[in-house]
């Protein structure tokens, strides 16, 4: 995927909600962040959906203040479950992730990071910070070298677990974080925010994604229209595409599609036979900036009877900012929505 590809397609994670109940879910989580409780109430019933996606999320006339960012030493558990104690406020962050190092920087702590990998791209001006890793590697010894107090590690296989233990052996905390779904990249946005002592700014951003995110979703399920929709990842040796109950799946149905899956929760890999059976109404090109264009995706062998084929129904998206966890993923949601729904008036 674009600049931050894992060797598998990084769409593991399952949601588990269809468009109204992840959109009641958004909302009770707001409801959380405003009384300051952390976590959401049970999600409300499908049959009250509709009328909550439509809401509008702002602060009441007298809010409850947002909680303070705690003091240090500061214990946290990350998203496998770890306890991790940070000593004191970070000075010096090592992110291992482009996700994390983009939530570094849009909480305005840019200037205390002072490593990160060597497929980070944005911002700019974090590109130029020492590379202490890649797709295959952690260098732990560089790590060490930059006196890093704090470094922020991505789960699921993304980050090695060897190299994870080893800087926890020699003393580091590491928080590994690894977001399954829309909620999880808002709640490791707070988790990340927290450790590196931005609470208030995290609680900011999350608040103003979140608003985005339930705002281009209503107006995607205004439309009436859910098209049937296949979200191309890779097709140079095989066809690839989202894995039931994944992350782009779930992406392609909050934008009011219905997402074109592979027919299992591990597998990307969906043949012709399938893809043509399904009859894409609309096809996104994840794969665009790889060079894959409409044009050659209507010339190929067996895709000329497909529905989005006939209509011209193919779009480039920035694969990016649709997959990639982080502060831009509401970008991410409003070109596919764009892209699904063209009279979107957003």
């Amino acid at each position: 995927m674009a600049a931050q590809r894992h060797p598998t397609p990084r769409s593991a994670g399952a949601t588990g909600f269809s468009i109204p109940r992840l959109l009641a879910f958004l909302l009770a989580l707001a409801v959380a962040a405003c009384t300051g409780t952390g976590a959401p109430p049970s999600p409300m019933p499908t049959s009250t959906a509709t009328s909550v996606a439509s809401a509008t999320i702002a602060p009441t006339a007298s809010p409850t203040p947002q909680p303070t960012q705690p003091s240090y030493p500061l214990s946290l558990r990350d998203d496998e479950g770890t306890a991790v104690t940070i000593p004191a406020l970070p000075q010096h962050i090592v992110s291992l992730s482009p996700a994390n190092t983009e939530i570094v920087w849009a909480l305005e702590a840019g200037a205390r990071q002072v490593g990160g990998t060597d497929f980070d791209d944005f911002p700019q001006a974090a590109v130029a910070l020492p590379d202490v890793a890649s797709y295959s590697t952690v260098n732990v010894e560089k790590i060490v070298s930059l006196q890093t107090d704090l470094v922020l590690a991505a789960g699921n296989g993304f980050n090695s677990p060897d190299s994870i233990t080893r800087l926890r052996a020699v003393g580091i905390p590491v928080i590994v974080v690894y977001a399954a779904d829309v909620p999880g990249v808002l709640a490791d946005i707070k988790l990340i925010g927290t450790a590196i002592g931005e609470r208030p700014a995290a609680l900011d951003l999350t608040a103003s994604m979140r608003a985005r995110i339930v705002a281009i979703s209503a107006a995607a399920m205004r439309s009436g229209t859910t098209p049937r929709t296949f979200y191309e990842i890779d097709a140079t040796n095989g066809i690839f595409g989202p894995a039931d109950a994944s992350f782009p799946a779930g992406m392609i149905s909050l934008a009011g599609g219905t997402p074109i899956t592979t027919g299992s929760t591990t597998v990307f890999q969906i043949s012709l036979e399938r893809l043509v059976a399904a009859d894409p109404e609309v096809i996104l090109l994840g794969d665009a900036a790889y060079g894959v264009t409409p044009q050659i995706v209507g010339a190929r062998p067996g895709w000329g009877g497909m529905t989005a084929v006939k209509k011209s129904a193919i779009y480039p998206v920035d694969d990016i900012v649709v997959t990639r966890p982080g502060p831009r993923l509401a970008d991410g949601l409003l070109d596919i929505a764009r892209a699904i729904h063209p009279d979107l008036g957003l």
